[in-house]
């Protein structure tokens, strides 16, 4: 237990210097009067949306919180499960708050400190994006620790092995509140900044031929309002969820797996604690090694990024090895491995994803290239990219799976699904998907990044400062636009792994809610009987018949391959609606509005500001109510069977499509940022109005409908193992 309160420290110390960090940026200039001016606009836009979003998000949580309680009434569920889903919803809620909160305070301050030194400019950007990264993992830390505490305190248990099981699985439930929050914030933030983002390019550079970013445009401040809600907002409350269910998607298997050896039981519940608040010292020292020189190239910059992360990824693996042995585990030698290959996992997938979308390398300028014929060789070419792009992170995957679960078993390769290395194993993998978010402070830092860069161009551009400021601002922003992607990629891995670890836990809570119906014994159709408090993974397998020739797992596989594809086509088509009225009202002011185009007229920004914020609000209820519903009424209709078959389906087609959107779109993006530079006849040449389409397609890719894909994967895994009381009390077939 000592080495538990590890935990809550790391919590207050990552929560103190994002604090530090955050007053450090308020003390730095934001600029001239005009500069203040329009990063007020975006702060007050930004507010106005998220103040919009969570009066209808609180809604939906009452709703639940409501549905949750008349289950526990009727013995479905557990009494703690409303409230724990209330706090993971608000913790989740609050990362995106703070995190926006500094985001639409740091633009303005990196654009000022950018006209005297590229480097500063840097710091300003990383360090205000490192505030999202730390209060992300000290909210969660601090929420975790504090549920152990208040459950091991309230619950009471003759079978000390059972109770850490109730703990662990009734803590998984604060991770569907944390779901729910996130896929809102992903959703709602990714059409309200594609609606902004599509109407000021077709309109603004395509048929105006203006800049980005030009304040004659009425969309600007949406655009720049959007890249906050959807990317900073959005990926904080993303990640806070990712990183709270690796933890305790791996305290309940470890609570399952060394439940006959109570003396280590409690150490594997922890080990996944405390190797994340190692994380959290570590990825603060990350944070101050992250500098550049004032001639930098973007591969350079790019490789000051890397710097901090790869050493906190280093001396995080180093540190799990002391870790895993104080804790006494017999096997720490290869579970250190399995966390090793996670962490390796995130860096290739990062790596791979910058290959495929930074404008550094081959692919992304041949996407570039292509627009030398039109913008469809440019969306074919990014498409095509988009594809090839899955290769490397799903055979990382794949590797990941398999390595980090043979070193949790000790490469036992004869006996690979016995109870006994079953159990282990997936422990193992569960583990692996802790490791690579362990450095979650300083990873979600560089990701966080990118919107604040974005935001620091556009209010030079609207400010009319001196070309070299932004010149250098378009340095940090594509640099942003590969951070991104990466953060992207780095987050679809996570999804994947975390993916497997719910999936597991989900058997858990099955076995919860079998003993809170009073079913105490699993019998078999041969006859033989096995108590449900010390049956096995494979005995909840074979008891109901989880395989593929089970015509119920099939039909889910098939229901959640399928779910993955109309999360997509629904947001991506209330993308199209809302961008619609974007583009039909820029171009009303276009016409109707004398004397924008000149400057000699203000555009109407707020009117701009209000049909993104409408269209959010609107087009993100059904989708996301859809992910709620989807695993309850597969339960209802199909049982156990049909649920893990459904989230089996949904893991793999929705990792895979998740890659291909989010790096296509990205590839898109950083192809129009290379002509951009120069290249291929610079801005306004046709070559660049061909990749402006593409960046238009590519922008519902990358950031609504890619990166809310891995939110899908773990809600679809939350909401099951929330409902799995329900689920085994009635189903159809």
């Amino acid at each position: 237990m000592k080495y538990f309160y590890l935990v809550p420290a790391a919590s207050v110390v990552a929560l103190l210097f994002a604090f530090y960090f955050y007053k450090w940026m308020m003390k730095r200039s934001e600029g001239t009067e005009r500069m203040k001016s329009i990063a007020g606009y975006v702060r007050e836009g930004a507010m106005s949306y998220l103040k919009q979003q969570y009066k209808v998000v609180i809604r939906v949580f009452v709703v639940l919180a409501l549905l949750f309680a008349l289950m526990a009434f009727f013995g479905l569920q557990n009494n703690w499960v409303p409230f724990a889903f209330l706090t993971g919803g608000f913790f989740s809620g609050l990362a995106g708050f703070f995190g926006m909160k500094t985001a639409t305070y740091a633009s303005a301050r990196t654009t000022q400190a950018v006209r005297h030194s590229l480097n500063s400019g840097l710091q300003i950007a990383f360090r205000s994006g490192a505030v999202m990264g730390l209060v992300v993992v000290g909210l969660a830390l601090l929420d975790i620790s504090a549920w152990y505490l208040i459950l091991d305190f309230f619950m009471e248990d003759a079978d000390a092995g059972h109770k850490l099981i109730m703990i662990t699985t009734t803590m998984l439930t604060f991770g569907m509140g944390a779901s729910t929050q996130a896929l809102f914030a992903r959703v709602g933030g990714g059409i309200y900044t594609k609606a902004a983002d599509v109407g000021a390019d077709l309109v603004g550079k395509v048929e105006a031929g203006i800049p980005e970013d030009d304040p004659r445009n009425p969309a600007t401040i949406a655009d720049n309002v959007g890249d906050n809600v959807g990317d900073v907002a959005g990926m904080g409350a993303d990640l806070y969820e990712s990183y709270c269910g690796s933890i305790l998607s791996t305290a309940a298997l470890g609570a399952s797996a060394f439940v006959l050896n109570p003396s280590m039981q409690q150490n594997a519940v922890f080990a996944p604690m405390i190797i994340a608040a190692i994380g959290v010292f570590l990825s603060i020292l990350g944070i101050f090694l992250v500098r550049t020189n004032e001639n930098a190239t973007v591969k350079q910059l790019m490789d000051s990024l890397n710097r901090g992360v790869n050493v906190s990824a280093v001396l995080i693996a180093i540190c799990t090895f002391g870790i895993l042995y104080l804790l006494g585990f017999s096997n720490w030698v290869g579970l250190s491995f399995s966390v090793i290959a996670g962490l390796v996992a995130g860096i290739i997938i990062g790596q791979g994803t910058e290959y495929f979308t930074s404008h550094s390398y081959k692919p992304t300028r041949g996407i570039a290239h292509s627009s030398l014929t039109g913008p469809a060789t440019v969306i074919i070419s990014g498409m095509g990219t988009g594809f090839v792009s899955t290769v490397i992170p799903v055979t990382t995957i794949v590797a990941a799976i398999l390595i980090s679960y043979l070193a949790a078993i000790g490469f036992d390769v004869n006996r690979m699904v016995s109870a006994e290395n079953l159990s282990m194993g997936l422990y193992g993998i569960a583990i692996a998907a802790v490791g690579m978010l362990s450095t979650l402070g300083i990873t979600l830092a560089t990701d966080a990044y990118g919107p604040i860069a974005d935001n620091a161009g556009g209010n030079a551009e609207m400010s009319g400062l001196e070309p070299e400021v932004r010149k250098r601002t378009d340095m940090l922003d594509s640099l942003g636009n590969t951070t991104a992607a990466t953060g992207k990629g780095f987050a679809i891995g996570s999804a994947a792994l975390t993916g497997l670890a719910l999936m597991a836990s989900y058997v858990e809570e099955v076995r919860i809610g079998m003993l809170r119906l009073g079913d105490s014994v699993l019998e078999f159709a041969d006859g033989h009987t096995v108590e449900v408090g010390r049956a096995s993974f494979v005995d909840f397998m074979n008891y109901f018949e989880v395989s593929l020739m089970n015509p119920k797992v099939l039909a889910g596989i098939f229901l959640g391959s399928m779910m993955a594809f109309l999360f997509c086509g629904l947001t991506m088509n209330a993308v199209g609606r809302a961008a619609q009225k974007m583009v039909e009202e820029v171009r009303r002011q276009f016409r109707e509005i004398k004397g924008i185009l000149t400057g000699e007229s203000t555009p109407d920004y707020a009117r701009c500001v209000s049909i993104s914020t409408k269209g959010a609000q609107r087009e993100m209820l059904l989708p996301s109510l859809l992910a709620i519903l989807a695993p309850v009424t597969t339960g209802l209709l199909m049982g156990v069977a049909g649920v893990m078959g459904l989230l089996a389906g949904g893991l793999g087609a929705g990792f895979v499509l998740a890659v291909f959107m989010a790096n296509s779109g990205g590839a898109w993006d950083n192809a129009k940022k290379y002509i951009e530079e120069g290249h291929l006849g610079g801005k306004g040449s046709e070559a660049h109005k061909a990749t402006v389409v593409g960046d238009t397609v590519g922008d519902p890719f990358k950031d609504t409908s890619g990166p809310s894909l891995n939110i899908l994967i773990k809600l679809m895994s939350m909401v099951s193992i929330v409902m799995a009381g329900l689920t085994v009390a009635w189903s159809l077939l």
